[in-house]
């Protein structure tokens, strides 16, 4: 079968520029990709520590890192890969948050040595790698890859025992079988978000733990990513026709 295109104008979505056009215009006004930090403060607190380092994954122009600190976690670094976003954003908190830091980076090369931070959070910055995927059941063999290539880097700079949290509309059917890869050497649990009324979307917050072992589900799940995807069922033959009913197709009746 032959692969649907996405719309062409996701493809900016990936592109530097377009989120360097953005945050030019808007500035570090907060934009909140999913909510604010009200809406999971419950279960994203009972994954934090005092005393964690935590690195923001894409942070955009949202008030995450902010609220963070506000919260009593101190030790933040937010990343990004626009120049225009992490300037706005270090003019909007320098004043009243001078313990964080911001740098530009890129998600798939993060400059930091090994075993860096103890928590590694991201909200919405993966769903990025997935705009461009128009069959989310048959995900492309460039979007499995560089979606490795990020996660091959979370698990590199988390401490033993630390913590990655992901927190996304993707479904646990499309999203997990990225997280539950054996090289990362995490477990892999996740819970729902959302205050379930009617019109809203649930979301999950996807939680690995550094150090543990994947449910053998999880492991199962992870493999079936890199299998080539099963051919296409030919369709069914016919089944012949009785006389009366060949008949009657023949006079088109």
């Amino acid at each position: 079968m032959e692969r649907r295109r996405a719309p062409a104008a996701n493809r900016r979505y990936g592109q530097r520029r377009f989120w360097d056009a953005l945050y030019q215009q808007e500035g570090a006004e907060p934009r909140e990709w999913l909510g604010g930090l009200s809406r999971f403060l419950p279960q994203l607190e009972a994954e934090l520590r005092p005393g964690d380092r935590i690195l923001v994954l894409g942070c955009g122009n949202s008030a995450l890192s902010h609220d963070l600190h506000e919260l009593g976690y101190t030790d933040v670094t937010s990343i990004d890969f626009s120049p225009a976003c992490i300037a706005a954003m270090r003019a909007r908190y320098a004043h009243c948050c001078p313990g964080l830091r911001w740098a530009v980076m890129d998600i798939r090369a993060l400059a930091f040595p090994d075993a860096t931070f103890d928590v590694v959070l991201e909200k919405g910055t993966l769903d990025v790698l997935m705009v461009e995927e128009t069959d989310p059941w048959n995900v492309s063999p460039q979007a499995v890859a560089a979606m490795h290539r990020v996660l091959a880097e979370v698990s590199r700079v988390l401490r033993p025992e630390g913590r990655f949290l992901s927190i996304t509309f993707a479904q646990p059917h499309f999203r997990k079988p990225h997280y539950a890869q054996e090289a990362f050497g995490w477990s892999l649990h996740h819970v729902t978000c959302g205050d379930g009324d009617t019109g809203t979307f649930h979301y999950y917050l996807y939680i690995m733990h550094k150090g543990q072992p994947l449910d053998l589900s999880d492991v199962a799940l992870g493999r079936r990513l890199h299998q080539p995807p099963l051919p296409a069922a030919p369709p069914p033959t016919p089944a012949p026709l009785d006389d009366d009913e060949d008949y009657l197709f023949a006079i088109q009746l």
